[in-house]
């Protein structure tokens, strides 16, 4: 027709979406571009991605140590974590602990599994907070650190479940901040995506934040050295797929960061 014009909606290179017919003549017209109304999700962003079967919330912490207390703070850590996994009637676990190598220097990053979820998570800060010798460590180890914070976490339906590792092995965490309301989308290209990543066992948990910093999602990686890091992820690019994935997945962050971490001495992947 003469005096009208087509709106489009262009949601991805396959698909157009037409909203409507507008007459040109109408002064509304171009404000009814904007009248395209989302239908609401039916489930929660948690509920589609992470796994159904378990309960498990994840506590990531990342404490920056003082650097002439670094030994110190290792030690401390595996007396009080090994401590806490002999008791059975606390319901968490260290999954890993570490120091950062490359990336963020005197830090410890720790990695804790909450069985039975949010309920567990809490009983578990009651018991601790009537522990005594837990309150004095934390007195002790705030004189040892400069800034400290922590997420919590769920993990992905589709990555593997962080067991216990035999070393020696070098961890990378790849941190990726994204775009808001583009989790559902990250999380549909690396169902496919992980499977690229499985010939070396080098796909140890992944993750997307709950509760701290938002649309952060962490991928935990195990590596014999450095040299296997590179070229494991070199023969990543050689498989048919995984550029399509990573041409799909780059648009949706906003930053990026990688972290090198050695496995304390008490951490389960060593």
């Amino acid at each position: 027709y003469a005096h009208q014009c087509c709106i489009y909606l262009i949601t991805n290179p396959e698909k157009t979406v037409i909203l409507g017919f507008a007459n040109k003549s109408d002064e509304g017209w171009v404000s009814s571009m904007f009248a395209h109304k989302v239908n609401a999700r039916k489930d929660a962003h948690s509920n589609l991605l992470s796994k159904k079967d378990i309960s498990n919330l994840y506590k990531i912490q990342f404490h920056n140590v003082k650097p002439e207390c670094m030994e110190a703070y290792n030690k401390m850590s595996d007396e009080v974590q090994k401590e806490l996994h002999r008791d059975a009637d606390y319901p968490c676990e260290v999954v890993g602990s570490w120091n950062t190598w490359y990336g963020e220097q005197d830090q410890a990053v720790h990695l804790w599994r909450y069985s039975g979820g949010y309920p567990a998570l809490t009983e578990c800060l009651r018991k601790l907070n009537r522990n005594m010798a837990y309150l004095a460590f934390r007195k002790e180890r705030s004189k040892m650190l400069i800034s400290r914070c922590n997420q919590l976490l769920l993990e992905f339906s589709f990555w593997n479940e962080p067991a216990p590792r035999s070393g020696p092995n070098i961890y990378e965490l790849r941190t990726y901040q994204l775009v808001p309301g583009t989790m559902i989308e990250w999380g549909n290209n690396w169902a496919r995506a992980i499977k690229y990543r499985q010939e070396n066992n080098e796909a140890v948990g992944g993750f997307f934040t709950q509760i701290g910093e938002l649309y952060v999602v962490h991928h935990l990686w195990a590596y014999k050295d450095l040299q296997s890091r590179q070229e494991t992820r070199n023969a990543a690019w050689l498989k048919e797929g995984w550029d399509v994935n990573v041409h799909y997945t780059m648009p949706l962050i906003q930053k990026m960061e990688s972290r090198i971490m050695i496995p304390m001495e008490h951490s389960p992947l060593q």
